[in-house]
């Protein structure tokens, strides 16, 4: 097993160039450039352009600005400036003066003077809320997915194929605006644009449209992976030895049900994560997807390319992380050393 993560993990490194050098082109090809207009909207002279260039390193060729970033380069008194593998995201060209590790990882000072604990930074407060999104399409789509199964071609079942059918055809941007409409707007249950992300009312109505969606999807495909189960002949030998419907269910259908469902789990909770953009920037939530969607309009190269790595390598670590899941929910499936 410790040769088969090593030889994953190995896997990262040509998926990180690939992904980055596309990145990389589609960033330069884009029409415009982070010095169009200053944090005034003020147009950049082309002097201060040129200046600016100079000190960024943007005025080098393409292919070392690329090596630069991945790797590192010399600047120019001659010091090497190691790149991404020291962790170095580079600087942003918009904020000027912090990097963008520091705006992705770094969380805000406290009312102490002390910085937060990290889940306050961008990347804690998206990470937390695909995680809120992904317990609430696993809490909910679950079991409505096996009572949909066990209540075949009743009224829950149709219901419940509703439900999933609007979630997984519905954009998530459209049922946040009826969600606002509804609980923001009529009911003034929550705010739209809360001023503080410290409670967790405000994130339930975030989280839901988030994690709409998956929660759909899994629902129907718990259902799916029911109705074969229920067919199999072990569930029939089951029964027929007089154990308790309750155990026929919960042990032997849907532990074996729940295999196809985990297969989505991981990369679920990699596209809660990152993709987000949307619903971050509906609700202002101070996350990572809010801070990309930024970044692309400022053309803030490093900033992009640092967020898109970063998605990069939650997507193959959640891949990664089913191949384990598999083994502690059907112990018949062996990881290939």
């Amino acid at each position: 097993m410790i040769t088969y993560i090593i030889r994953r993990l190995l896997w990262l490194i040509p998926v990180i160039l690939v992904v980055g050098a596309v990145t990389f082109i589609l960033m330069h090809n884009t029409p415009g450039g982070p010095w169009d207009t200053d944090a005034e909207r003020r147009q950049v002279d082309e002097s201060t352009r040129k200046s600016l260039e100079a000190f960024y390193g943007l005025d080098k060729p393409l292919w070392r600005q690329f090596v630069a970033y991945m790797i590192g380069d010399f600047n120019n008194k001659g010091k090497f400036i190691c790149g991404l593998p020291c962790g170095n995201f580079g600087p942003s060209y918009r904020q000027r003066g912090v990097p963008v590790q520091s705006i992705l990882f770094r969380p805000p000072d406290g009312d102490d003077g002390n910085p937060k604990p990290w889940y306050y930074s961008r990347f804690g407060y998206s990470l937390r809320l695909g995680l809120m999104a992904l317990v609430i399409a696993i809490v909910v789509g679950i079991p409505v997915g096996t009572i949909a199964a066990l209540k075949q071609n009743t009224w829950v079942d149709y219901l419940s194929l509703l439900v999933a059918t609007a979630g997984i055809s519905v954009p998530n941007f459209v049922i946040a605006i009826f969600l606002i409409i509804i609980f923001a707007s009529g009911l003034k249950w929550v705010s739209v644009v809360p001023r503080t992300w410290d409670t967790l009312s405000v994130w339930v109505l975030p989280a839901t449209v988030l994690g709409f969606g998956t929660l759909a999807f899994t629902a129907r495909l718990m259902r799916t992976s029911m109705l074969e189960v229920l067919r199999m002949d072990y569930i029939r030998t089951a029964r027929a030895k007089g154990l308790a419907e309750r155990v026929v269910v919960v042990i032997h259908m849907i532990k074996n049900a729940l295999i196809p469902v985990i297969t989505i789990l991981g990369p679920a909770l990699a596209g809660l994560v990152t993709g987000s953009f949307i619903i971050e920037t509906m609700f202002a939530f101070p996350g990572m997807g809010r801070a990309y969607v930024q970044a692309i309009s400022q053309r803030d190269y490093s900033l992009i390319m640092g967020t898109t790595l970063i998605y990069a390598v939650l997507v193959a670590v959640a891949n990664l992380s089913v191949d384990f899941i598999y083994v502690l929910i059907d112990p018949r499936i062996r990881l290939e050393e």
